[in-house]
């Protein structure tokens, strides 16, 4: 099982859209309702690429099984250094060291953009996201309550951060 992490390409969208609508249906992963189309998810990942901002694939037996970007954190300017990640990867995938090789090149990414810090944003009922974090250096720097409500119940928003420098 070779997995190989490449830039994202156009054919890559409907692979990415599965993954994400898959978690918007059946986990806290995103606090989305309602699952996107095709021109919805490829026009975010133009804005991403537009910005100069990374997308990536990891590709297995030529397939799209996960991928990873990041993007601003906030949009106020002192905010430039610091970008707020995301990986997913397919759910038969999970497990395999997928998101470990997306993640690695992100921060990778990231340090030689000079960049400062990388932020996630993880559901506290996520704990092995936040664990998985934890063994790239992420610390948990903050937990905001309550700051999402889907499947009947509120959600809480752990904050991780990998300062770069």
């Amino acid at each position: 099982m070779e997995i190989k992490i490449r830039p994202y390409q156009i054919e890559d969208t409907q692979a990415i859209l599965d993954i994400i609508n898959y978690n918007i249906l059946h986990s806290t992963a995103l606090y989305d309702y309602n699952t996107r189309s095709f021109e919805q998810q490829k026009a975010i990942l133009d804005d991403k690429i537009a910005k100069g901002f990374p997308v990536i694939i990891a590709e297995l037996d030529g397939a799209a099984v996960g991928y990873g970007m990041y993007s601003e954190f906030r949009f106020r300017e002192a905010y430039k250094f610091t970008v707020e990640h995301s990986v997913y990867v397919q759910k038969e995938h999970n497990g395999k060291g997928i998101g470990k090789l997306l993640l690695t090149e992100l921060i990778a990414i990231a340090k030689k953009q000079g960049l400062h810090t990388m932020i996630g944003v993880i559901d506290a009922e996520n704990q092995s996201s936040v664990d998985f974090h934890e063994k790239f250096g992420f610390k948990t720097v903050g937990i905001i309550k309550e700051s999402g409500y889907k499947f009947d119940r509120w959600l809480h928003s752990v904050f991780v951060q990998l300062l770069l420098e």
